[in-house]
């Protein structure tokens, strides 16, 4: 428990992600008189020439700039004007000395970029929303990026997955500071989990098969209406009236998966379906989705959500799963 209240820095830039910025000024910047604990200090700091645009006609001024860091315990990043932008090289290196002198840095979303610019996250671990892999993957291939993660802590440098996923990185750094009962009394302020479980994994859209793909669409019509049948390579290829080896090249030029890996893909994502609509059991939701037992049902959706299917249903449906 700090003695002293922790100072924060939340940058503000030009086209401001305001949600982004929004979580930053909600879990380091409100006051929380009823915690009786020294809060953050916290200040606003514009990298943008001023008055800085928001989005739909706002603008916002800030009274502090990059010279006022000396000192700053915490810089947050929420977020940046986009993936293409380029930062601006005085503030990457200003982001480079105060993390020289101790001070943690902290991207929500797409602050990422502006991390990755430092070169401080090169040969260390960290994350970013799921649309934003490639492109940090190409850009900056030092870094070990981890995909199905909601944040990740690498000592003094924190990076955050999706927007949301800045209150998780938040509420870790809170947890860090001040202990989980401190953590757990913001999150319940703020009607949150104080701790969600799983990855980005669970929320990737499934892919959009167009009715132009010739005869395969019909054959994943069929398959999706029968999700609970047993289905081999040489089943669906007789379906198709296809060879095996045209069916797999076709799936894999249409789609970008096998025909058993797309199926059990549909099958786990019908699952997705039932444990948040349904009180249906595991056995249950097994049988109907073809994916045999309750624990290969299980085996199967872990792998590819990255959590349990009871984890998912509490996530989703904020009740206990009927096991």
């Amino acid at each position: 428990m700090p003695t002293t209240p922790p100072t924060v820095a939340i940058l503000a830039y030009d086209r401001l992600c305001t949600f982004e910025f929004g979580c930053a000024m909600e879990l380091f910047s409100l006051e929380r008189p009823e915690l009786e604990v020294p809060w953050y200090e916290t200040i606003v700091v514009g990298v943008s020439p001023q008055p800085l645009t928001v989005r739909c006609g706002l603008s916002l001024q800030t009274t502090h700039t990059l010279n006022d860091l000396d000192g700053v315990d915490l810089i947050v990043v929420p977020g940046w004007s986009g993936p293409h932008i380029a930062v601006p090289p005085e503030l990457a290196e200003c982001l480079r000395r105060h993390y020289a002198r101790g001070a943690r840095l902290a991207s929500f979303c797409s602050g990422v970029f502006v991390l990755a610019a430092t070169g401080l996250l090169d040969g260390r671990r960290a994350t970013a929303h799921w649309m934003h892999i490639d492109i940090l993957t190409a850009r900056h291939p030092a870094i070990e990026i981890e995909t199905n993660v909601l944040y990740v802590d690498a000592g003094r440098l924190l990076t955050s997955a999706g927007s949301a996923a800045a209150i998780d990185l938040g509420l870790h750094i809170i947890r860090k500071d001040y202990g989980a009962k401190i953590a757990n009394r913001v999150a319940q302020r703020m009607v949150v989990a104080a701790h969600r479980e799983g990855g980005q994994a669970q929320f990737l859209p499934r892919p959009v098969i167009h009715p132009g793909n010739g005869e395969i669409a019909p054959v994943l019509d069929r398959l999706r209406s029968r999700l609970d049948a047993t289905w081999s390579v040489g089943a669906i290829a007789q379906m198709a009236r296809l060879s095996n080896r045209t069916l797999l090249r076709r799936f894999q030029d249409t789609i970008g998966l096998s025909p058993l890996a797309w199926l059990n893909r549909e099958r786990v994502a019908l699952a997705q379906e039932l444990l948040e609509t349904t009180r249906l059991g595991m056995a249950q939701i097994a049988e109907r989705t073809g994916l045999g037992t309750p624990e290969t049902f299980r085996h199967h959706f872990k792998k590819c959500v990255g959590i349990s299917p009871q984890q998912y249903r509490r996530s989703f449906q904020a009740a206990e799963a009927d096991d």
